[in-house]
């Protein structure tokens, strides 16, 4: 079975699931990892990483037959079982649950693009906007094994997270860039903003200078009216985002970069967690989740 997405509302439709070619495995999934994109794309299958055990492979794959795996850059993530491109395919960190192995590398990369654009090292100071969301949190984790100093923005109910993860925690609102100065002390020196509001790319503007050093998951009109980056949307983003993969997968097995679980839905109940994450009050990362041996 698939969830297929229609307009505003998601159908649950049998799907027959191709046997491994050259190249490819089957994956029986445990956990189907829930993104914002997953309701803004146009109607079809839906969702773009999972997490599971292998049920089948073809010639040619790496892996084998009872392998725990996660994926990314799939189609039709939302499924018991799919049939995927083995190079898309990696074996799952002990130490993630399901759920969280099947949320790791869509926000995971989309953090890694940031820094890579932005070229953050040790040195640098950084302003994160939306710093306890999803991308926002693997930001915090990437910039702590760098070794930069980060400032997060987050409600005051979200402080305890931006502390756990290696940040100083501030309010957004009125005021935002003189809290941000006195927190910083010598200067922002880089702006990594994961919410797209007015005010995160305002307030990034008056305290870097260098438009090369702010970049922004959702701003896109403003970033290329303004000059500075905007992740994703090209082939180079494309590239980086499959070359960083085994990187986070690595770090993910040290563990160093791990995926708070807000909530977790049974399958059948995809519907719900899709209008849960839709609310944008999920407080989380959410995921669908299927029994061992569900088909």
């Amino acid at each position: 079975m698939r969830w297929i997405a229609e307009a505003e509302s998601l159908r649950l439709v049998p799907v027959r699931v191709a046997a491994p070619g050259a190249e490819e495995v089957t994956i029986a999934v445990r956990a189907c990892g829930m993104n914002p994109v997953d309701y803004k794309i146009p109607p079809g299958p839906v969702g773009f990483e999972v997490s599971g055990v292998l049920a089948a492979v073809g010639p040619g794959s790496r892996h084998e037959v009872g392998d725990e795996v996660l994926a990314f850059r799939v189609q039709g993530g939302y499924a018991e079982a799919l049939t995927v491109r083995a190079r898309d395919v990696f074996t799952k960190p002990p130490e993630l649950s399901f759920p969280q192995a099947a949320n790791l590398l869509l926000a995971g990369t989309a953090a890694a693009e940031m820094l890579h654009l932005t070229h953050v090292g040790a040195r640098d100071v950084v302003l994160v906007h939306g710093a306890a969301g999803a991308v926002g949190v693997s930001v915090l984790q990437q910039l702590r094994e760098i070794g930069a100093r980060a400032i997060g923005t987050a409600s005051e109910a979200s402080f305890g997270t931006v502390r756990e993860f290696g940040a100083t925690p501030t309010t957004y609102g009125p005021g935002l860039a003189e809290r941000v100065r006195a927190l910083a002390g010598s200067g922002v020196t880089a702006a990594l903003d994961c919410v797209g509001t007015r005010e995160a790319v305002d307030v990034s503007l008056e305290l870097v200078s260098d438009r090369d050093r702010i970049v922004t998951t959702a701003a896109h009109d403003r970033a290329y009216a303004e000059g500075f980056h905007a992740v994703g949307g090209n082939e180079a983003s494309v590239e980086f985002r499959d070359r960083v993969r085994p990187h986070l997968i690595e770090l993910a097995h040290r563990g160093r970069l791990t995926v708070p679980i807000a909530r977790t839905f049974p399958f059948e109940e995809a519907p719900a967690a899709l209008r849960l994450l839709r609310s944008g009050h999920a407080g989380g990362k959410l995921a669908l989740t299927l029994p061992e041996g569900a088909r």
